[in-house]
């Protein structure tokens, strides 16, 4: 008997991970939400999905919203590849069709609300879904440089499945890597999420650095280089303070998937128009009159409260680059000068210290300024 593999979502993500999953001989089966519903007909048409550009491999069993204990019905695994603020409605729906499927695959990016309305991470979230249900599956974190149109179509991409049990990790790398689809296991699910959320929220600032050099026809690529090292450093600040490994921030998780977010993508695109000269206000609502979600100013919110619940306010001295874009984008506004706010944040100081930047104790401990508020404050 075949094994079956369930996604939910038919966005870009989604479909494009049927490629590889259906290379091993499962019964792959693609649901979709009722946002998705064109996508779907599109697909059942034969037609190419119109966020990827590619056709979904013949073997692929579409189904639409109103299907989903269909699709669900014995399901070894369970990927889950829905836009972060929708995770909580269809694993809810999803947990009490599911019938203890080996692992669920979280490919969603981002935060949410724990009952207590505190920020907690997806895989919190899915775990504690599933359980008021009785569901036990574990639940794996899926990241890394990884382009829902390239995987698509094949192209040699290269991901990370990161769960507490590498084991679990490892078998599952094993059996769903393909030539082009490699993976690679890592037991730091909190850095990965971590990254991956925070990729989304830096990839903006790199975008406008992209669209500075537009408006000013010349380049920015100091300013953006600066940008990015500070991204990938204060990306691992915040893991280790949510108790990750600060190391994912250096690999595939981290700078792997910044630099392909920072290269294209919505997020890019939205700093792009703010670099350009619009506030973020008006170019956020230019994205979204165009039904284009930017995921980085969701995760921006939800960053500044992580941030605060769990190193207190002044652990803002040591991501001033993450406070300038969350506290910006809140309010709507950069400034007069959006160029000069970045190169503060981002750029060394009189003393050759970047701003946040302490000096690193023995074997690279990081000290904590005198008034620091210990974790979970």
């Amino acid at each position: 008997m075949r094994s079956t593999i369930a996604i939910l979502g038919a966005g870009a993500m989604g479909s494009a991970f049927a490629t590889p999953a259906s290379c091993h001989g499962y019964d792959v089966r693609l649901w979709g939400t009722h946002l998705d519903t064109a996508i779907v007909a599109l697909l059942r048409e034969g037609r190419v999905h119109p966020r990827t550009e590619e056709h979904i491999p013949g073997n692929i069993c579409v189904f639409g919203h109103e299907q989903l204990a269909d699709a669900l019905a014995g399901a070894d695994l369970v990927a889950c590849a829905i836009a972060s603020e929708g995770v909580q409605a269809v694993i809810g729906a999803a947990a009490p069709l599911l019938r203890a499927p080996r692992a669920i695959l979280l490919m969603s990016k981002g935060f949410a609300f724990d009952p207590e309305g505190r920020v907690e991470l997806l895989t919190d979230t899915v775990t504690r879904l599933l359980g008021a249900q009785g569901v036990t599956s574990p639940v794996v974190a899926v990241g890394g440089p990884c382009k829902a149109n390239e995987v698509a179509a094949a192209r040699p991409t290269a991901t990370v499945y990161a769960a507490a049990d590498l084991d679990l990790a490892v078998r599952l790398a094993d059996e769903l890597s393909t030539e082009d689809y490699r993976i690679e296991a890592d037991d730091d699910p909190i850095g990965l999420e971590i990254a991956a959320a925070l990729k989304n929220v830096f990839a903006i600032a790199l975008g406008i650095c992209d669209g500075l050099a537009d408006r000013n026809r010349q380049p920015w690529h100091d300013l953006k280089a600066a940008v990015f090292a500070e991204s990938v450093a204060e990306i691992a600040r915040v893991i280790e303070l949510v108790g990750g490994r600060p190391s994912t921030a250096v690999g595939l998780a981290g700078t792997g998937d910044l630099e392909v977010t920072g290269l294209s993508g919505r997020n890019r695109v939205y700093g792009e128009l703010i670099g350009r000269g619009a506030t973020p206000r008006d170019a956020f609502e230019q994205m979204r009159s165009q039904e284009l979600t930017v995921e980085g100013h969701a995760a921006a919110g939800f960053s500044r409260q992580l941030v605060e619940e769990r190193g207190g306010t002044s652990f803002w001295e040591l991501v001033p680059l993450l406070e300038l874009l969350t506290r910006s984008l809140e309010v709507g506004l950069f400034g007069e000068a959006v160029e000069r706010a970045l190169a503060d944040a981002v750029l060394p100081g009189p003393k050759g210290a970047r701003p946040g930047h302490l000096a690193a104790g023995p074997r690279g401990h990081r000290e904590q300024p005198e008034d620091a508020s210990p974790p979970g404050a």
